[in-house]
């Protein structure tokens, strides 16, 4: 029970008044103790009153502020609901003024459209009549007539929109006529004349679809005189094995050219995102030429029959009888014309794609329906000439297969013994048969499959916006304009230079594969693998030809990307000085003022291709990249002027350069840098001039003394010589080029010539010209 609740009263027992007397004065003890804590926090309560003391006046200070600016933004609040009020008024006002001007232009617009149309027309002035038709085409009529209040029937408002209604008919009529006219006349320049009237007219679609059908009866006639004269073409001529891919090819280039001619006056006259409109009739139209061609083809060539005879052939044993009315040469001349007509279809088909892609994009997003998104599926993909080329390559594929096969059949059965009775004896067979294949392997890797590199290399490496083009036959041009494109190209070009060395590799491994199984399955002769080498020769020559056009590949995206950003970079070098003070070369130790940030900024340059590029074309590049510094750091060394103290600052940025490309690269870098290392060795002759040394001090002490560590052969040949009274003259000090030029120098094998050491030395401003020129070198 708590001291406050005990009923002393009640208490009768001596023993709990002395428990309840305990409990009171422990309940004592505890309020004392409260109250002393509450008496101990008075002083700080007492501050903190008087400091809210001294508040009050600055609260009512504060407090009429606080209403005196209340009071103002009220002011100010009411002041701009007024003002607001008053400039949406005037607002209001000038929007109608502008309103109202308009229309009244709009009038004057209409009676001069009414008054210049009539003198238009009856002076077959049809471009200024189109005019005055599209500018009344562009007029409110609803609203010309709601304002002016005129619309009765027979007012002069009703009649002039009456009047331009019928000259627009009227109009529309006659540049139709006037078309069709200039067309069947072949009138080109009346043709082009009244293609551009129709958007004036708000005709887009309809002259489109007009010029398309002029545009598709020219690729028709084009097409059919080169048709006729292939057709016409005697086997003896030159390029009578070609001539249904020639006349495809031209048919592809006449569209080309067609395209390039006339999308600037689409896009000019009729807006950008409509060229698609004229491609996909003109598509149709190279279909049919497309499907003409190949059927003339296909019955001149017989290609039905001979591939009717290779399915007829399921067997090496039944076919030779069936292909005895056939020469390998004539076949073989078919299937070749079949890759031509095929890479020239994909070339054109890759140009037309790119061009709707093109012009699709540039419609604006609001307008871009499904059916407009599917037009490049539908003009590319479905169109009649993906089938007829999907087609021939169909039935080329077992055809060359077939062609194969056979040919090595005809060489064993031509198979004959070579060889004396003293001589190993071998067959025909071997050489014949390796021959095929090599001919057949090695030209279409050396042909066709480099070609496709060739062309992508050709397109070269886009830098900034640069602009570069790929050509169809030297007609179609395709360039690279935006960054997103530029973007692209880049990546496409790395991949070309990674997919070169891939192959390379793969002709090797190819040509590897090759011996391993001819050895394994034949029992050859030493004679025999000396004509299997012989035959397997192209593979290599053609595995070094994509070597070539690799290394071409490496120098212009070195050239492009590289060696235009090093001369800024290197131009740093002659900035900064090398003829410094102890205090500089000190400083310079600490805060570097050249190579480290010329290896940070080639380390950016070079790690950006280090992720798209294989190890083997990054480490070309990098060695192509260590070439060219050399080159252009060596000629800003020869423009600096140096001391002793200059010379070393050189030798450490040399050697921090050297390091840094040493260990970015698997190749090695050092021989490249031997011409700068050779003069960064000569401009450092005597780092310190040496003083007078006793005989007692030893070779050890002598190289403490020196500020770089020299060579223990070096050293030793200067111990005999400091034995010498003193050796304090400068000109003394040129003479040691000896010790590293002299027959006893060691293995060092010089890169420069002994003009170019003195050029090198005279670069020192501590050595005379007098002293260097007595050199015997």
């Amino acid at each position: 029970m708590a001291a406050h609740e005990i009923d002393v009263f009640s208490l009768t027992d001596i023993t709990e008044v002395q428990q309840a007397y305990a409990q009171i004065h422990l309940h004592e003890q505890k309020l004392n103790n409260e109250l002393d804590a509450i008496l101990e926090n008075q002083p700080r309560l007492d501050a903190k009153m008087n400091s809210l003391q001294n508040v009050i006046p600055n609260l009512q200070l504060v407090m009429r502020d606080a209403q005196h600016l209340h009071g103002m933004i009220s002011n100010t609040s009411d002041l701009a609901e007024k003002v607001s009020s008053k400039v949406r008024l005037l607002d209001q006002v000038k929007n109608r003024v502008q309103e109202t001007i308009k229309r009244v232009d709009d009038i004057l617009d209409l009676k001069a459209c009414v008054d210049g149309v009539q003198t238009a027309l009856n002076t077959e002035n049809y471009e200024q009549a189109a005019a005055h038709i599209h500018k009344y085409l562009n007029l409110d009529e609803d609203k010309l007539k709601e304002i002016t209040r005129d619309s009765q029937e027979g007012s002069d408002l009703a009649g002039s929109f009456a009047l331009l209604h019928e000259a627009e008919v009227k109009l529309k009529s006659i540049v139709c006529d006037k078309f069709e006219a200039a067309i069947s006349n072949g009138d080109r320049n009346s043709v082009e004349r009244f293609f551009k009237i129709f958007p004036l007219l708000g005709q887009h679609q309809l002259g489109l679809e007009k010029y398309a059908e002029y545009l598709c009866s020219q690729i028709a006639a084009h097409c059919q005189r080169n048709l006729d004269n292939a057709v016409a073409i005697k086997e003896s001529e030159r390029q009578a094995n070609v001539v249904f891919a020639n006349t495809l090819t031209l048919l592809f280039e006449k569209i080309a050219r067609m395209v390039e001619e006339h999308q600037p006056s689409v896009e000019t006259y009729y807006g950008p995102g409509k060229m698609f409109i004229l491609l996909q009739p003109m598509q149709v139209e190279c279909d049919k030429q497309v499907s003409q061609v190949v059927d003339q083809f296909v019955i001149k060539r017989q290609f039905k029959e001979k591939f009717k005879s290779v399915q007829n052939s399921q067997t090496f044993k039944g076919s030779s009888a069936n292909m005895e009315r056939y020469d390998p040469r004539e076949l073989d001349v078919v299937l070749r014309e079949v890759v031509v007509m095929n890479t020239r279809a994909e070339m054109y088909l890759k140009f037309i794609e790119k061009r709707i892609k093109d012009d699709i994009e540039n419609i604006p997003e609001e307008e871009k329906t499904e059916e407009i998104m599917v037009i490049q599926e539908k003009v590319i993909s479905n169109c009649e000439l993906s089938k007829k080329m999907q087609e021939l390559i169909g039935n080329y594929i077992y055809m060359e297969e077939y062609f194969m096969r056979e040919t090595v059949m005809k060489a064993v059965k031509m198979d004959a013994s070579e060889g004396g009775d003293d001589e190993a004896v071998t067959s025909s067979m071997v050489d014949d048969v390796f021959f095929i294949v090599q001919k057949a392997v090695s030209a279409l890797l050396s042909s066709d499959y480099r070609d496709v590199f060739t062309s992508r290399l050709k397109a070269g490496f886009p830098s900034g916006s640069l602009d570069f083009s790929g050509m169809l036959q030297g007609k179609i041009q395709v360039g690279y304009s935006s960054t997103a494109e530029n973007t692209a190209a880049r990546k496409a070009f790395l991949v070309t230079l990674n997919n070169l060395e891939v192959s390379s590799d793969n002709i090797m491994k190819l040509k590897k594969d090759l011996e391993v199984e001819c050895e394994r399955i034949l029992a050859f002769t030493e004679p025999s693998k000396l004509k299997l080498e012989s035959c397997l020769a192209d593979l290599m020559n053609t595995s070094n030809i994509f070597k070539g056009l690799l290394q071409e590949g490496i120098y212009q995206l070195c050239s492009t990307a590289v060696i235009p950003r090093l001369k800024p970079l290197i131009d740093g070098f002659n900035s900064t000085s090398h003829n410094i003070s102890e205090e500089e070369f000190s400083f310079y130790e600490v805060n570097d003022p050249f190579v480290q940030s010329f290896i940070t900024s080639l380390d950016s340059m070079l790690t950006s291709f280090k992720g798209p590029l294989t190890t083997a074309n990054y480490d070309s590049l990098v060695s192509m990249a260590a070439t060219e510094i050399t080159n252009q750091l060596e000629t800003s060394v020869m423009k600096a002027s140096f001391n002793r103290l200059g010379g070393l600052q050189f030798d450490k940025e040399l050697r921090s350069l050297v390091g840094y490309l040493t260990a970015v690269t698997q190749w090695t870098i050092r021989d490249k840098f031997a011409r700068l290392t050779q003069i960064a060795t000569i401009l450092n002759l005597e780092k310190v001039r040496l003083r007078r040394i006793p005989h007692s001090v030893g070779l050890q002490e002598m190289r403490m003394n020196w500020r770089l560590k020299a060579s223990t052969t070096i050293a030793q040949k200067f111990v005999g010589r400091i034995a010498t009274p003193h050796f304090s003259d400068l000109r003394e000090l040129v003479g040691e080029i000896m010790d590293y030029w002299g027959p006893n120098s060691g293995p060092m094998t010089w890169r420069l010539t002994p003009t170019e050491v003195r050029q090198v030395l005279s670069l020192r401003v501590d050595f005379r010209s007098e002293d260097i020129n007595r050199l015997k070198l």
